[in-house]
């Protein structure tokens, strides 16, 4: 019988832990440093790589963290929405006169 197969990390072949490299690669997007600029916050940090790795690891993972990112705002405006609706609802279930805001 085979073994299930559970899905790879895409960090398994890099000897950096997946928490720094997530951070080398969200600084470098999050805020407008060059990929020196980078690499010198992270020696400060006592954190040595090379400003080359900062940028493998930007096209390597950037499109992954990007993905989570973009799911995570995806659901949480799914759940505010619900979140409104269920206001709304109960608030017609207890009689109350609901005006929808519009512009002036």
């Amino acid at each position: 019988m085979p073994r299930p197969c559970k899905p790879q990390s895409p960090f398994r072949y890099f000897n950096s832990s997946p928490e720094v490299i997530r951070l080398v690669v969200m600084m470098y997007v999050r805020f407008p440093l060059s990929l020196r600029n980078v690499e010198d916050l992270l020696f400060e940090r006592g954190i040595d790589i090379c400003y080359e790795m900062v940028r493998h690891w930007w096209n390597r993972f950037g499109p992954i963290f990007a993905g989570d990112i973009r799911l995570q705002r995806v659901s949480r405006m799914m759940r505010a929405r619900q979140e409104a609706e269920e206001a709304l609802e109960k608030g017609a279930i207890a009689g109350e006169k609901l005006m929808a805001a519009t512009p002036a």
